[in-house]
C-alpha cells in the first residue's frame, strides 16, 4: 500500500471524543502515523507478516494501520475499555479479521506468559510529562520483552540522552528513525493553545546480533486467546 493511500485509509479512524486527562489520551494523527508505519513496513519490512503488539494502543490508529499492511495479526492492548470499544468499531468498520484487542494495564502484563510473544512492537506512549513519570520508560521496557525483532516509539526529543542511556544498560540498538512534530490539539480544559508542536523523536529499539530473533507464530496467538 502506497504512503498517499494509507494516510487516506487512517483518516476515517475514530477518535476520542472525550479523552481522558490521567491517561494522557492523545490520538496519533494520521499523517505520522501512516509515516511510522510506511516506515516500518518498506524500510524495515516488521510488518508484512508478523505477529504485531500496538500497546497502549487507545482508538486504535496504529493497530489499524500495521493490520492494513499485512500483520499476520495485530493485538491492540489499552487500559481503558472506552478507548478499546472506539477501536473495535473501527476494527469492525475496516472489516479487519487480523486485529485483535486486550483490556490490560501494559505496566503489569506478566512476563512469563508474555516475554517474546511477538515479532514487532509499536506504540505511541504516554509522554509521563504531567504525571505518572517514567510512565513511558516502563512502556518501552514491557515492549522490549515483549518483541523478538524490534520496537518502534515516539518518545519527547528532550529525552533521548536518557532513553539512549537506559537503552545501553539494556544492552538495545536504539536508532533515531526521525525528528517529528507532535501537534497535541486543544483536548483538555486546562489547555490554553488551540494546539501545542512537541519535538518528538521516533525510534526504533533492536536487539544485538547475539539476540536471535524467534520468528512468532500461531502458537503465540493460541497463548493469548487462552
Amino acid at each position: 500500500m502506497k504512503l498517499k493511500e494509507l494516510e487516506s485509509c487512517l483518516q476515517c479512524v475514530e477518535v476520542f471524543k472525550s479523552p481522558k486527562v490521567k491517561l494522557e489520551q492523545y490520538p496519533t494523527s494520521p499523517h505520522i502515523a501512516s509515516r511510522m508505519l510506511h516506515t516500518i513496513d518498506t524500510r524495515y519490512k516488521d510488518l508484512d507478516g508478523c505477529m504485531v503488539a500496538d500497546l497502549g494502543c487507545g482508538c486504535g490508529v496504529l493497530a489499524v494501520g500495521a493490520s492494513l499492511l499485512g500483520a499476520s495479526m495485530c493485538f491492540g492492548i489499552d487500559i481503558d475499555k472506552d478507548a478499546l470499544d472506539i477501536s473495535y468499531q473501527n476494527s469492525c468498520e475496516y472489516e479487519l479479521k487480523n486485529l485483535e484487542l486486550i483490556q490490560m494495564d501494559v505496566t503489569k502484563l506478566p512476563d512469563a506468559q508474555w516475554n517474546q510473544l511477538f515479532d514487532t512492537v509499536i506504540m505511541n506512549p504516554p509522554f509521563g510529562t504531567k504525571r505518572n513519570r517514567g510512565i513511558d520508560m516502563l512502556f518501552l521496557k514491557t515492549g522490549l520483552n515483549m518483541a523478538t525483532r524490534a520496537v518502534y516509539s515516539l518518545h519527547k526529543t528532550a529525552t533521548r540522552e536518557h532513553i539512549r542511556k537506559k537503552t545501553k544498560e539494556w544492552g538495545v540498538n536504539m536508532e533515531v528513525i526521525s525528528e517529528l512534530r507532535f501537534d497535541l490539539p486543544s483536548s483538555y480544559k486546562f489547555h490554553r493553545q488551540q494546539s501545542v508542536d512537541i519535538e518528538v523523536d521516533f525510534i526504533r529499539f533492536s536487539f544485538p546480533s547475539s539476540h536471535l530473533p524467534i520468528k512468532c507464530t500461531e502458537k503465540n496467538y493460541l497463548l493469548l486467546k487462552k
